[in-house]
């Protein structure tokens, strides 16, 4: 059961990403985000709620009047600054995905998002194992290779417009990535009590942050053009929460890290539907640099 809630999670995660990246190229990334973060906040507070039902409550944690069911406080305000930090990677993860292509954006994401909690924790005190240094070691040349222009663009654009593009991608990725990180880090300190509410109240933080910034730069979240940017965020934003119901469920179903490293392997979803979608090409060097990451990860969360 964990196998497959934990696939399950990581291609709707994959899904959600690729979706919201479809919907930053439509209209304002601000927009998008408008749409997509409240969206995945109700539907996460809607299953939380779920958890009060008889039966439901020990799988799916405490409810919102229970004491443990934020952790005090403090493991709230860790929650919020979550939410704060993922909604800061969402933005710069849209925006790439805007202005590069997704074959790059989405794996150098992951990757950051996975090395940075593990430094984080080095610095910490904690010991390197010789998986993790190797894991480390692969996820560097998986950046590198991942890189690589799309060979569906590689005839259309000169040079230097492929290799501002590889940059923007790299740049982009790397900012997304580290905004998930600390995101993750920040949701860990939150605590493990109720652990559907601590995640409420980090999207609902992200909520705020992104209608806040849509409202200070007067974006309008609806378009009326007919392209479905509005749906498509939407339906993002709910599958992204999905994946997280998926993840929460599948650590508890069994082991902890066999669920982590399954799920981490969400943006070969993401890639691929960039391919079979947009036609986004990809090269010898984009497959191998996949394959690392893949490889990486789970040296990294084993």
């Amino acid at each position: 059961m964990v196998t497959i809630l934990a696939l399950a999670a990581a291609v709707l995660y994959g899904t959600a990403d690729f979706l919201g990246g479809v919907a930053s190229r439509r209209a304002s990334v601000f927009a998008v985000l408008a749409l997509t973060v409240p969206a995945g906040a109700a539907v996460v507070i809607v299953v939380a709620l779920l958890g009060e039902a008889p039966g439901l409550g020990s799988l799916l944690g405490h409810g919102l009047a229970s004491p443990a069911s934020a952790g005090g406080w403090a493991a709230a305000g860790w929650a919020a600054l979550s939410g704060i930090c993922g909604a800061a990677g969402l933005i710069a993860f849209y925006a790439g995905f805007a202005a590069a292509p997704i074959s790059t954006v989405a794996p150098v994401a992951a990757l950051v998002s996975t090395v940075l909690p593990v430094g984080i924790a080095v610095a910490g005190g904690e010991r390197l194992t010789s998986h993790m240094v190797a894991g480390g070691l692969i996820c560097l040349a998986a950046i590198v290779l991942v890189s690589a222009p799309s060979a569906g663009r590689a005839g259309r654009d000169d040079p230097g417009a492929r290799a501002a593009g590889r940059l923007r991608g790299l740049g982009y990725g790397v900012a997304a990535g580290a905004g998930f990180g600390l995101f993750f880090l920040c949701l860990k300190n939150a605590g493990q009590s109720g652990v559907l509410w601590p995640v409420a109240i980090s999207r609902t933080a992200g909520t705020l942050v992104a209608v806040g910034i849509a409202v200070a730069t007067r974006t309008r979240p609806w378009r009326r053009d007919g392209d479905g940017a509005g749906v498509i965020a939407l339906v993002s934003g709910a599958v992204d929460a999905a994946a997280n119901v998926c993840y929460v469920l599948a650590t508890r179903a069994g082991l902890f890290g066999l669920a982590v490293v399954i799920t981490s392997l969400y943006p070969g979803m993401t890639v691929l539907l960039a391919r079979w979608v947009l036609g986004e090409r990809m090269r010898w060097l984009q497959r191998a640099g996949l394959l690392l990451a893949a490889i990486g990860v789970v040296l990294l969360t084993t």
